[in-house]
């Protein structure tokens, strides 16, 4: 038995009834990215000028989709591991989409490292919640460790990058425009 099976089999060994229920909001939070949208959303609306941490988040959500949905998912193709062993109970739909690598770890580690890189506080408190999130795909059963750890990594790499776009959109367009008004 492989590595990363022995590690997903040791998760399935932490299950009781409130873990799994508390897993399975978690995941859903990550789902499709749409807590991270909807807090994106709600930073552009709500929050003062700039809105650079906003505008980052959201460059940033969209590399994870072009990346891991739009190319990744599909040219590499790998079966999940509910798909490969079957007889483990699912606490969630199984997934008809690929595995790897994990679209909740990158979205969700795009957006809290965007956060974080304005703001520490609650940045902190965002990176806690992705990584729960890329927790509970392994607790149930849908990703690889490699599926979250590179999804994971691949996040923030999406934050830095829009980081730098942004921090380019500004300096070269918005800050340059606002200085000559």
């Amino acid at each position: 038995m492989n590595t990363e099976m022995q590690i997903l089999y040791w998760f399935q060994g932490l299950h009781n009834p409130i873990l799994d229920k508390v897993m399975i909001v978690i995941t859903t939070f990550g789902k499709a990215g749409i807590f991270w949208i909807l807090l994106t959303l709600a930073m552009l609306i709500f929050s003062k000028k700039p809105k650079k941490m906003a505008w980052t988040s959201m460059v940033a959500l969209v590399l994870s989709v072009i990346v891991v949905n739009l190319i990744l998912k599909n040219l590499v193709c790998r079966e999940r591991p509910c798909w490969v062993d079957e007889t483990v109970k699912m606490l969630v739909k199984v997934p008809k989409d690929f595995s790897f690598p994990s679209g909740h770890s990158s979205a969700s580690f795009a957006s809290a490292v965007s956060i974080f890189l304005y703001r520490k506080k609650e940045g902190i408190a965002a990176l806690v919640l992705a990584t729960l999130i890329a927790v509970s795909r392994l607790y149930l059963f849908v990703h690889w460790p490699t599926d979250v750890l590179v999804g994971s990594l691949l996040g923030i790499v999406e934050a830095i990058v829009a980081y730098f776009i942004v921090r380019f959109v500004y300096d070269k367009f918005i800050d340059k425009k606002a200085k000559t008004v």
